[in-house]
């Protein structure tokens, strides 16, 4: 009998071993779980912190993103300058540089009074005021106001809008 209760005495450690290894082991396994699922949150709230980041880089992006630009060509203008030498004529070509497509098609429906503006802003003009890169650029720069103010005209209390970016001239022959 004494054998059978040293085997009974000996196989009860082994039990408990066997147990305890087994909670160990399940511990483990639920730290390492945890760690991980620990690390997957992490992660997907970095992963939403750089969406937010880039939505809201998104909406900047959008006022400074580059798109193909938009040119509208008008018709060739010849005018009379104001006479300084005798008569002097001016041919210029002028295309604009529009914000977009719809403001191409704005362009179209007033044409007529645009090129009424532009005919006699240029014939109020001077050879001598044009022949210089400054004079070429403030008459650009007036142009640009005169069809804007056309298109977009102010109103008391709210900011004008800009349609026309830039006036380019495609050719300008003062004779």
């Amino acid at each position: 009998m004494a054998k059978t209760e040293a085997k009974a005495a000996e196989a009860a450690p082994k039990k408990s071993n066997a147990k305890l290894l087994i909670i160990l082991l399940s511990a483990i396994l639920v730290v390492v779980l945890a760690g991980g699922a620990f690390l997957l949150l992490k992660q997907s709230d970095h992963s939403d912190d750089d969406e937010d980041v880039v939505q809201q880089e998104k909406p900047k992006k959008k006022k400074k993103e580059a798109h193909a630009p938009v040119f509208q060509a008008l018709e060739t203008f010849t005018v009379n300058l104001v006479p300084e030498q005798g008569d002097q004529y001016l041919q210029v070509g002028i295309s604009v540089e529009l914000e977009d497509v719809a403001d191409g098609e704005k362009m179209k429906v007033f044409m007529p009074k645009l090129r009424n503006q532009i005919t006699l802003l240029l014939s109020s003009k001077k050879a001598s005021e044009l022949t210089s890169k400054e004079g070429k650029e403030q008459l650009a720069e007036e142009l640009r106001y005169t069809i804007n103010e056309i298109l977009d005209p102010p109103v008391k209390g709210k900011k004008a809008e800009t349609p026309v970016k830039e006036v380019l001239f495609t050719s300008f022959i003062i004779q």
